[in-house]
């Protein structure tokens, strides 16, 4: 299996679920995608779950706080950017124009991290690693294979990512849609849809792409286990076939089986 023990800076390294349910998403998402739970307690009644494929990390989930759930925060995925210095790079995103909504903190030895909202509303972390590098393994069905920038200005998040990451973010060859790719180094990572494909009264959103080994049977499965199918499944000529969906407490995300080699 294709196991990675570091992630470049630039990368998507990290991926974690608050909902409103932590015991009901751990069965549907375990039940979903074969994945496996193992439970980390984090203070009275708390704990943080740690998803994992072949004994490797591929994400996490906890219980969204008490203050967030007052502020009306829906149940969501996170995205986490590895960094080689989460304070330099929190300054940089900030001078850039994103407002940084918790400045860098240190997470218990296992790394620091900042949480940013980039100019244009969507929300990430950046993640300094020490003691936890973030995902373990990748391209194996239940892993996180690939992240869309949902916004309603593509020209300014381009500029802001390629200030702060160093990203490459360019049209795809033959696309019409204005989809945009962004390539970290020499990886291909993610991409921001064109104008006009994210609904008006959608906010700005990372959208995670989950690898599946058949788009279609787990849709079904997805809406047997009390989740919604949004869109899809469909296919992407060259690319694969995916579906955007929800799990029962409401946090979106995507599945994508990719063409076979």
């Amino acid at each position: 299996m294709p196991h990675v023990d570091s992630h470049a800076p630039g990368s998507f390294c990290w991926f974690e679920l608050s909902t409103t349910d932590q015991n009901a998403a751990k069965s549907f998402y375990t039940s979903l995608f074969g994945i496996t739970v193992n439970d980390f307690p984090m203070g009275p009644g708390e704990f943080y779950s740690m998803l994992e494929i072949d004994g490797r990390n591929v994400g996490a989930a906890c219980t969204l706080r008490p203050d967030q759930k007052a502020q009306g925060i829906p149940a969501h995925w996170r995205i986490y950017i590895s960094v080689a210095n989460a304070d330099a790079t929190a300054s940089l995103a900030a001078a850039a124009g994103a407002t940084v909504l918790a400045p860098p903190f240190d997470v218990m030895g296992n790394g620091r991290m900042a949480v940013i909202q980039d100019p244009t509303g969507a929300i990430f972390c950046l993640w300094q690693p020490q003691s936890h590098q973030g995902t373990g393994i990748t391209n194996v069905n239940g892993s996180v294979v690939w992240a869309d920038l949902n916004t309603h200005d593509a020209a300014r998040a381009k500029q802001f990512y390629s200030d702060v990451f160093g990203w490459n973010i360019q049209p795809g060859q033959a696309d019409e849609s204005g989809y945009l790719h962004i390539q970290n180094g020499k990886d291909f990572i993610g991409g921001i849809p064109g104008p006009g494909q994210i609904p008006p009264d959608v906010p700005p959103h990372w959208m995670l792409y989950f690898q599946v080994a058949d788009c279609d049977a787990s849709a079904e499965k997805l809406k047997q286990l009390g989740g919604r199918v949004f869109m899809g499944p469909m296919t992407l000529e060259k690319v694969g076939r995916f579906a955007v969906v929800e799990d029962p407490q409401g946090a979106s995300f995507a599945i994508f089986q990719p063409l076979p080699h």
